[in-house]
């Protein structure tokens, strides 16, 4: 009789390791690949797919029309590490700092982020949907869209005090509204087709 062993192989004692983000900067080498911190631990992910590009580039390119035509500070999409605390270190889809906040875009983004935006992949639902607005809430991002491919809705959600209010759930026909940006909407459908 042969014995399989179903389970997988620990993983190397250096991806165990709890790490800093200067210690991850010093001794990992740089890396496009979508790479988070937390609580210490090194969280790789695949690439995303195209499919979610092209919505990150969509939203990416509303958003950089809206900000630099107001000269409002300034975006980015991912990957570009927002380091919250030197444990805790995530990479958001795309990001907006306002002018007034400046200081904090240094070699990296080295706070919170005025707005952060997520798009939804399957190995990412729990983490963007849940942990990641906790831990943003928490940290004073203040403003959060999440981005859902498969129920095709837009949600945002906008620091109201020290807790996170839902401003709206958006579906396809209808536009998604900021309320930290004033006059920044998004068209649902154009959003994830293309098409207005």
């Amino acid at each position: 009789m042969t014995v399989v062993d179903t389970h997988p192989p620990a993983p190397p004692a250096e991806d165990r390791r709890r790490w800093t983000y200067d210690e991850l900067l010093a001794e990992r080498p740089v890396t496009n690949q979508p790479q988070e911190l937390w609580d210490g631990e090194l969280i790789m992910s695949p690439s995303p797919s195209f499919f979610h590009q092209e919505i990150i580039d969509r939203f990416h390119d509303a958003l950089k029309t809206h900000v630099r035509a107001r000269r409002l500070g300034k975006t980015v999409t991912s990957p570009m590490d927002m380091v919250l605390t030197p444990h805790l270190v995530t990479q958001p889809d795309v990001l907006f700092i306002s002018k007034e906040r400046a200081a904090i875009i240094q070699d990296r983004v080295r706070g919170a982020a005025d707005l952060a935006a997520e798009v939804l992949s399957p190995g990412s639902r729990q983490r963007d949907r849940i942990d990641k607005r906790d831990l943003y809430e928490q940290h004073g991002v203040r403003e959060y869209w999440l981005i859902d491919p498969d129920a095709e809705t837009v949600e945002v959600f906008h620091l109201a005090g020290p807790q996170y209010t839902l401003a709206g759930r958006w579906r396809a026909g209808e536009t998604a509204v900021s309320q930290l940006l004033p006059g920044f909407t998004v068209a649902v459908k154009w959003l994830f087709s293309g098409e207005e």
